[in-house]
């Protein structure tokens, strides 16, 4: 197999254990709780504030929408079936700009850690939000170098949730951080870390890399 092919695997299968390791802690918060895990840790006023609910559930469960039809974006044969590939697009726009990312910024308001991550919160929504119009903007002007540049840092906010779990437990079992150093750390650096990452790789050409081996042509 040529070692495109192992990268490409490999960029693949890791979004798709996250994405089942997202649903797989998503399921249990649908028994509505309002102990269980995460909510544990609000107040129980928090807890039972209605925007608080509302922008929760909303948020966990677009949110996993999102991250499945993000996942499904990247699948060759998608890219293949073109009229698919839109669709799926569009799902994948709709549900962030106008569910996921405005539920996140209700949340924001409610974030542990003060101040500071209640502002990391509310941009990580809003530049989440941000990066997806971009993106739709520029296929619509059949951009689509340009486009999939604006997608690809998309996913890399779709994917900091992630991050936050697993720069959490490094830092925790290495660094030896205490929980609320790592906590105010990686609300910061799970999307921020994940946006300079994808800089990164796109200054060494990883969209020339998806155009070519997809056999997708450039706007002119």
């Amino acid at each position: 197999m040529k070692s495109k092919n192992v990268l490409y695997l490999i960029f693949l299968l890791v979004p798709a254990i996250f994405a089942w390791i997202m649903a797989s802690n998503t399921f249990p918060y649908l028994g509505f709780d309002l102990r269980h895990g995460f909510l544990g840790t609000k107040t129980i006023k928090t807890a039972e504030t209605p925007l608080f609910q509302f922008s929760f559930y909303l948020h966990i469960i677009s949110s996993l929408f999102v991250w499945v039809l993000g996942f499904l974006i990247l699948l060759p044969i998608f890219f293949r079936k073109l009229n698919f590939h839109r669709l799926l697009g569009k799902l994948y726009v709709l549900l962030l700009v106008f569910i996921a990312a405005p539920s996140g910024m209700g949340l924001s308001f409610f974030a542990n850690g003060g101040l500071s991550a209640k502002i990391a919160f509310f941009l990580q929504s809003a530049i989440w939000a941000f990066f997806t119009l971009k993106a739709w903007f520029f296929i619509r002007k059949n951009e689509i170098n340009l486009h999939l540049r604006w997608m690809i840092r998309s996913l890399a906010v779709t994917w900091a949730a992630f991050s936050l779990r697993g720069e959490s437990f490094l830092m925790i079992k290495y660094l030896g951080t205490a929980p609320i150093e790592t906590y105010l750390s990686v609300v910061w650096l799970s999307w921020v870390g994940n946006i300079l990452i994808v800089e990164i790789l796109l200054m060494l050409g990883i969209d020339k890399f998806f155009l070519n081996f997809l056999k997708i042509s450039k706007s002119k």
